[in-house]
């Protein structure tokens, strides 16, 4: 296998909310909604940087396509990074999320690295940290 990643995908409880979430609130762009048309197969993508996509599905459909009992989320099994440029931007960051429905599970810190951040949870509950590294700046 390659060490490569190209889709990640969250279960939410509702595709709709999440979209405008990150689509409204996080300033993300996507087509929006797509594949409704089949049973199971609404699913919003959203391209990011390096060719990396983020598809939201709903959770019965992704728990329906695999054959997995659907689950609540745990935020503490897996986080999502954001790495800014600039110090500010953590702060800026976060307040967008905030004021789009995420909650600031920690407030933007100084940390041990010598770098800047804090986390949010998404409306369905997807841990996002938000980090300026100023020796793993994005490109």
């Amino acid at each position: 296998m390659e060490p490569r990643i190209s889709l990640v995908t969250l279960g939410v409880a509702d595709l709709e909310r999440s979209v405008a979430f990150y689509r409204d609130g996080l300033g993300l762009p996507t087509e929006g909604i797509v594949g409704g048309e089949f049973a199971h197969g609404a699913v919003a993508f959203f391209p990011l940087a390096g060719g990396l996509r983020l598809a939201l599905w709903a959770q019965e459909d992704l728990a329906w396509d695999t054959g997995l009992a659907r689950e609540p989320v745990s935020p503490t099994g897996m986080c999502l990074a954001h790495n800014v440029a600039a110090r500010e931007e953590v702060d800026t960051v976060l307040a967008a999320a905030e004021a789009a429905g995420a909650q600031v599970v920690k407030p933007p810190a100084a940390t041990f690295y010598g770098g800047y951040a804090g986390y949010f949870q998404d409306p369905d509950g997807h841990l996002w940290e938000v980090a300026w590294n100023p020796a793993m700046l994005p490109e």
